[in-house]
C-alpha cells in the first residue's frame, strides 16, 4: 500500500479552474498508474481520470473530456489534476488513487488518499 496525500481542493465559481496535487510516499511512485476518482454526495464514487506510470497514456471520464487534464511529474513524485471550466456538477469529494495498472485503478482495486473537497458555485 502506498500513502497518498491530496492538496488543491476549495471554492471556486463556475468557469474557473483549480488544479489538484497527490504525493505518494514511497520510492516506487514511476511504477503506479496514478489515478483520480470523485463521490458526490448521495452518489457513488466514479472515475475521472488516470495516467500510466510513465505518463504516455492518459485516459478521461467522458464528463471531463476537454476540461481536465491529468499529468505527472516522476521526478517530484506528484500527480496533478488541472481542472478548467470547471462546473457545479463537478461539486465532489476527489480522490487520488494508484492501482498497479489501469484495469485495476478503475476497478477501484488500488490505494487511497482521504480526498479533497471540490466546491463549484454557480
Amino acid at each position: 500500500q502506498v500513502q497518498l496525500v491530496e492538496s488543491g481542493g476549495g471554492l471556486v465559481q463556475a468557469g474557473y479552474s483549480l488544479r489538484l496535487s497527490c504525493a505518494p510516499s514511497g520510492r516506487a511512485f514511476s511504477t503506479y498508474t496514478m489515478g483520480w476518482f470523485r463521490q458526490a454526495p448521495g452518489s457513488e464514487r466514479t472515475f475521472v481520470a488516470a495516467i500510466s506510470s510513465g505518463g504516455g497514456a492518459t485516459y478521461y471520464a467522458d464528463s471531463v473530456k476537454g476540461r481536465f487534464t491529468i499529468s505527472r511529474d516522476n521526478a517530484k513524485n506528484t500527480v496533478y489534476l488541472q481542472m478548467n471550466n470547471l462546473q457545479p456538477e463537478d461539486t465532489a469529494v476527489y480522490y487520488c488513487t494508484a492501482g498497479a495498472d489501469i484495469g485495476r485503478l478503475r476497478a477501484g482495486l488500488g490505494s487511497w488518499g482521504q480526498g479533497t473537497q471540490v466546491t463549484v458555485s454557480s
